[in-house]
């Protein structure tokens, strides 16, 4: 079962995934979310963006709905959420591909402006970036390897613990706090 920090952290992604506000990720909202994405982009394969994107709809479809009506409900993401610590090479292939999506112009790095443009296509807006991308570049390089992405994937997704860097990974996100007790 989720904790409420698991459930706060991955509701904020839920709802900017969650483009005509309706309480259900639909195939309509991840087209959107792509076309967001697509028009701030410098450069890149946007027909592979779409293609990863879309890619993603359909894992969480498969994965996460689970009565059948072709939309995904922030309960059953946290349920799949849940699962995750089973399905590591799904966890890693579904980290590599974004990966490949953030990386603009396919160096095999995401830069601090590459990660910009992510979280700026991701909640719609302008988002000052430059103080959190340090906490995800782990090794202090100026980027994000694909190697600290999965790691950083990973902990957003499958992990509980608010000081993990992986935290951040879709920008800010103010934790619960702790309780006094």
């Amino acid at each position: 079962m989720a904790s409420e920090f698991q459930r706060r952290k991955i509701a904020g992604v839920f709802e900017a995934m969650d483009v005509d506000g309706d309480g259900f990720l639909q195939e309509s909202d991840f087209a959107a979310l792509t076309a967001r994405w697509t028009a701030i982009r410098d450069a890149g394969d946007h027909s592979r963006l779409a293609a990863i994107m879309m890619g993603w709809w359909h894992a969480l479809l498969a994965g996460g709905d689970h009565d059948g009506d072709a939309k995904v409900t922030l309960d059953e993401v946290l349920i799949l959420t849940d699962q995750l610590g089973e399905m590591s090479d799904e966890v890693t292939g579904t980290a590599e591909a974004m990966f490949e999506a953030i990386d603009e112009n396919a160096d095999g790095r995401i830069s601090s402006e590459e990660y910009n443009r992510l979280i700026e296509g991701w909640t719609g807006c302008r988002t000052a970036t430059d103080e959190i991308f340090p906490l995800l570049d782990l090794d202090g390089d100026g980027h994000i390897s694909q190697e600290e992405f999965v790691r950083l994937w990973t902990e957003f997704w499958s992990g509980d613990d608010a000081a993990a860097p992986g935290t951040w990974v879709f920008g800010r996100f103010e934790p619960p706090m702790a309780r006094q007790g």
